[in-house]
């Protein structure tokens, strides 16, 4: 690590993956060994000794300024199993401070004597430490792909705590969606059987916590898995109209959900080319997925309801649990679908009633940009939980007929890929790979791969690095341009004059210093224009 990537480093503060602590006691060898255990029971991370919890470098001890591999390896012999640790020391301010890179752990790590914790935010919004209890560990090694703990036998539970009633509904959802119709042909127990929802224990056939979820009895739910509740709040500004908790098997409340929301979701319809389109207020197979996702993936051991939200412009779906390792609001959209209850989410996908591939998600973004709304927001999901909002307030229609163009363009379906590309065009008026690349969750070759097909099928038009929709495709769809973004504004005045100030910009643009920065920034980085000089004197050209 370098002293300016230290720097920034510390200049972020302390986060769920970064620890700072103090060397001047000097910091004693239990509370070095439990911060690596903490962080290596989170997320991994990276712990500074030397540097206060205010980000004030004050240095090592002279107890630990020996050797960076000896640091590791005194970390490695009082950790169980060893955590291997990533040490250097790097010179800041006249100071030395230890940097040791946590690698998360795929299993529970303990001190030496038996001590567990892990990350956590505590109630003033900081990151901290506590206890990684007994109970905790079956969820926790579920968020890292080592357990099921819906394919566990419930204690005490039998048979008859399994509804009859609710193998018929699984049937019927089978024939209906269309799902695995090899289960039409078995009784209920080859059914139980075959989807794990029960195992035999001796001569008698048990209930897991996924057979009762599915198809158990509602007075036994209550029972056994106390902490199973979904409610449905309909809200009218700050008045509740609807406000329902229930404790039924997962198949009952996912058609009453969806039933729920169908009688309220409102269509527009337009028509194009002699083609009807509808546009639903709530899209019905991108809220589907998001409930579908709320109740498989939540975590039973924590009490909390799924909770599944009307407002007047967003649904809000929220379960208790947070996104599984390795799953972070940054890759979303790419990374490789890790459920935190696979036999809940095996049985989900042979009932028909999620998609088969895993990529949920992409159902989700693929109905609110197809219907000319906002992409999905996950921002207000934590460690505990997983919330997603999906607008529902007015649509952008002109949008819709301009994706539906592309698509017959192109001859086929949009990719969530390119009606990102086109959302984003439409926006902001262009758009160009380095910006793009974020909202693809991708990297920027993809991201230009993607801009270059659309304006291959002319969709887009591209100038130098920048892509707008193009005229042909809002002639088709009937649909007024865009105002010019101010990139286009910059590039066309370099264009003409050779070359443009930040101070013309400004004024050109009419938009702040800040704002204008930005946007030259993003120019260079596609490499449309480069800057020249330093100080007053720097201006910018046309890239060659």
């Amino acid at each position: 690590m370098t002293e300016q990537e230290l720097r920034d480093l510390i200049a972020r503060g302390e986060t769920p993956t970064v620890e700072f602590k103090s060397d001047q006691g000097p910091l004693s060898d239990t509370d070095l060994t439990e911060t690596v255990v903490c962080l290596a029971n989170g997320q991994g991370g990276t712990l500074l000794v030397g540097v206060e919890n205010d980000g004030t470098v004050t240095g090592l001890h002279a107890k630990h300024r020996t050797h960076p591999a000896a640091l590791a390896a005194f970390v490695a012999s009082r950790t169980v199993p060893p955590v291997s640790v990533e040490a250097e020391f790097v010179d800041l301010s006249g100071s030395t401070v230890a940097v040791l890179v946590v690698p998360a752990s795929r299993q529970p790590i303990s001190t030496s004597d038996g001590r567990m914790l892990v990350r956590y935010w505590d109630s003033r919004g900081q990151p901290g430490c506590r206890p990684l209890y007994a109970y905790e560990l079956t969820s926790w090694l579920a968020e890292r792909g080592q357990a099921d703990a819906t394919a566990l036998i419930v204690p005490d539970a039998s048979w008859n705590d399994l509804d009859p009633l609710e193998f018929v509904r699984l049937r019927r959802m089978v024939e209906e969606n269309p799902g695995d119709a090899t289960l039409l042909k078995l009784s209920d127990r080859e059914i139980a059987g075959a989807l794990g929802l029960a195992r035999p224990e001796g001569s008698r056939l048990r209930p897991t916590l996924a057979g009762l979820l599915l198809v158990g009895k509602e007075s036994t739910l209550k029972d056994y898995v106390p902490a199973h509740e979904v409610a449905f709040q309909v809200l009218r500004g700050t008045d509740v109209a609807v406000n329902e908790f229930h404790h039924w098997p997962l198949l009952r409340i996912h058609e009453w959900l969806v039933e729920a929301i169908g009688v309220r979701n409102e269509e527009q319809e337009l028509m194009i080319g002699g083609m009807r389109i509808g546009v639903p207020l709530y899209d019905r197979a991108g809220v589907r997925e998001a409930i579908n996702n709320a109740l498989i993936h939540r975590d039973y051991s924590r009490l909390g309801a799924v909770h599944v939200q009307l407002r007047d412009d967003h649904v809000r779906v929220s379960n208790p649990g947070g996104f599984m390792e390795g799953v972070r609001l940054d890759n979303l959209l790419v990374t490789e679908p890790r459920p935190r209850n696979p036999r809940l989410a095996d049985a989900f996908k042979r009932a028909g009633l999620v998609e088969r591939t895993g990529r949920g998600v992409e159902t989700i973004y693929r109905g609110q940009l197809r219907n000319g709304r906002q992409p999905p927001d996950y921002t207000l999901s934590t460690a505990a939980s997983v919330s997603v909002i999906l607008s529902c307030g007015p649509a952008d229609l002109d949008f819709v007929l301009l994706a539906v163009q592309a698509g017959r363009r192109l001859g086929r379906a949009l990719e969530v890929d390119e009606l990102l590309a086109l959302w984003q065009a439409r926006r902001e008026g262009a758009t160009m790979a380095s910006a793009l690349a974020p909202a693809l969750q991708r990297g920027t070759s993809h991201a230009a791969d993607v801009l270059a097909g659309l304006a291959q099928a002319e969709a887009l038009q591209a100038s130098r690095g920048i892509y707008r929709l193009s005229p042909a495709l809002h002639r088709e769809a009937r649909v007024e341009p865009s105002p010019v973004s101010p990139e286009e504004v910059i590039l066309a005045y370099v264009e003409t004059h050779g070359r443009i100030t930040r101070r013309e910009a400004v004024a050109l643009c009419g938009l702040t210093e800040k704002q204008v920065e930005y946007r030259l920034r993003r120019l260079v980085e596609a490499n449309a224009i480069k800057v020249v000089g330093r100080g007053r004197n720097a201006h910018y050209v046309l890239a060659t």
